[in-house]
């Protein structure tokens, strides 16, 4: 089963993060090595199934490779693929979160109103994963708002990028 790995806070090539070459000898260390990345923002396209403790495994060799300590978070790509067929119609303005709170509501009131005070709104939600969408084009994220909620990490990418990870990689 193909997943993808999100890697918190990496910008691949720019000072102080992991370099692509870095990112892929952590996941073939752990085990991994025909992983492939997807943009510069530390998307890791693996085809295998990667659990928890396999993640754990690239993030620890990941930190050895490039001095830092870094988090991920995991979807499968079948789930990407339902995420994009509900929600890509419009991506503009659209953002995936993943986090790692498991399921979470999405007319959850608080998650509502904390979403609400980083200026998005939640479309939807499923098992580590929210879908908002953004009052402005830039400068907005629902990371914030979904880490204050769940007190859990999370990491969000745009859902342009989302729906082309899935044209280039879905199942």
């Amino acid at each position: 089963m193909r997943q993808v790995v999100f890697l918190r806070n990496v910008n691949q090539g720019q000072r102080g993060h992991p370099s692509t070459a870095d990112i892929l000898s952590a996941f073939a260390d752990a085990g991994y090595p025909d992983a492939a990345t997807y943009r510069s923002n530390g998307t890791v396209v693996v085809d295998a199934e990667i659990d928890d403790e396999g993640v754990a495994d690239v993030v620890a060799a990941l930190a050895v490779r490039s001095g830092e300590e870094r988090s991920a978070l995991r979807l499968p790509m079948a789930e990407l693929s339902v995420i994009v067929r509900r929600f890509g119609d419009e991506p503009a303005r659209r953002e995936l979160t993943v986090h790692a709170a498991g399921a979470v509501a999405a007319d959850d009131p608080r998650l509502r109103s904390d979403a609400e005070r980083w200026g998005c709104r939640v479309l939807g939600a499923g098992d580590g994963w929210v879908v908002s969408a953004h009052d402005r084009d830039e400068g907005v994220s629902a990371t914030p708002a979904l880490e204050q909620f769940t007190g859990m990490p999370a990491t969000s990418r745009g859902l342009r990028t989302i729906v082309g990870l899935v044209n280039r990689f879905g199942d």
